[in-house]
């Protein structure tokens, strides 16, 4: 497939899912004008808001309505994908008690690395400040406020403090990154590197946590919590940094994935929560394919892992009222996941829309600048 022809291929592979993601799933909040949020599942059996409030996933749905911008504002289901960007941060904060701030510190970090990419676009501040400033300087306080000495340093998962853990520790080590905080930002990577870095594999452990007079170690090895601290040792540079994440694109590469048939292919953690984990890596693997402080073959294993499980993911499609939906196993259909009647849930759709963002960025890199 000639280069222009595989790019465009990628964008409509992309703009089927945003369309299809959101208008399945999005819409208003208890019927309030000027307000977004994605329904946990679709169809939707109850109001959209009421039943369970899965923060965090509101956060990707914002990250993945910036990407979407960020290439084209072109309507999605039928809007600006940047406003409807900003109606879903003004309702999180509407459904969630009128505050931003919650009990967890990686839901925190989600939101605010979404609202400070949603920053960086066009758009007229509100004075002299950034158009989302108040937000991030409230997550911002929270987030200092989890990172204490306990345990050795890293961040607290939630208010209990009982739980440091990758999931909090390595987005807001990239949000500080990107914000400044760059020493702050340091010191919760070399935490993650003592205490959470797995000396056999190469991939980070969950988390530490304590117990008794003692703590316990929890040492499964999930694709999301290799994705942000990627970001972060991007972000951070410097020799060791790189070092440190060519090691985790191949540790990844050799430990995270199953056999694809044509390549290694990406593993997922199912549905609920864990839908949405293997997307949130590759929009970090797409970050160390495009770093051109990564060498040559670290930026090759990265691209390739986001576009295989690309690649999968939408052959694995079902069309149902028009619109795509995707498996949460890239090893399986979506029919076979989702038959035909039953619910799909958001978490697994917004990962399909993740990784297929992500596989655009990849495809346009390798492409080269085009013509016209």
């Amino acid at each position: 497939m000639p280069e222009a022809q595989t790019v465009r291929h990628a964008e409509l592979r992309s703009d089927t899912a945003a369309h299809s993601v959101t208008a399945a799933f999005g819409g208003t909040f208890l019927g309030l004008p000027g307000t977004h949020l994605g329904a946990v599942r679709a169809p939707q059996p109850l109001p959209r808001g009421i039943g369970p409030w899965h923060y965090w996933w509101q956060a990707h749905y914002v990250d993945v309505l910036v990407d979407t911008g960020l290439r084209s504002r072109a309507p999605v289901a039928g809007q600006d994908p940047i406003v409807l960007a900003e109606q879903v941060i003004r309702t999180i904060r509407i459904r969630n008690g009128g505050k931003f701030t919650n009990s967890y510190f990686d839901d925190m970090a989600w939101l605010a690395l979404a609202a400070l990419r949603l920053d960086t676009l066009p758009g007229p501040p509100r004075g002299n400040k950034a158009r989302h400033q108040g937000l991030r300087d409230s997550l911002g306080r929270a987030l200092r406020s989890g990172h204490t000495a306990d345990l050795g340093g890293g961040l607290w998962w939630n208010r209990a403090r009982n739980f440091k853990n990758t999931p909090a520790t390595a987005p807001a080590a990239l949000y500080f990154a990107r914000t400044g905080e760059r020493d702050r930002a340091q010191d919760l990577v070399d935490w993650l590197n003592a205490e959470l870095l797995d000396p056999e594999t190469g991939l980070y452990f969950d988390g530490v946590r304590r117990k008794g007079d003692g703590t316990v170690l929890e040492r499964a090895h999930f694709t999301y919590n290799q994705g942000p601290v990627l970001g972060a040792l991007l972000e951070l540079g410097g020799e060791p940094n790189l070092r440190r994440a060519a090691e985790l694109v191949r540790a990844t590469s050799l430990h995270l994935v199953n056999d694809g048939g044509t390549g290694p292919l990406l593993r997922t953690h199912g549905s609920g929560d864990g839908g949405l984990f293997t997307g949130i890596l590759c929009r970090y693997l797409a970050e160390a394919a495009a770093a051109p402080t990564l060498d040559s073959g670290s930026r090759r294993t990265a691209g390739a892992l986001v576009t295989e499980l690309a690649d999968r993911l939408w052959k694995g499609r079902a069309v149902r009222n028009n619109l795509a939906v995707f498996p949460s196993d890239p090893r399986s259909t979506a029919d076979e996941g989702y038959p035909p009647g039953s619910g799909v849930e958001l978490s697994t759709q917004l990962q399909a829309w993740m990784v297929l963002e992500a596989a655009l960025r990849v495809v346009r890199l390798e492409a080269g600048p085009q013509e016209g």
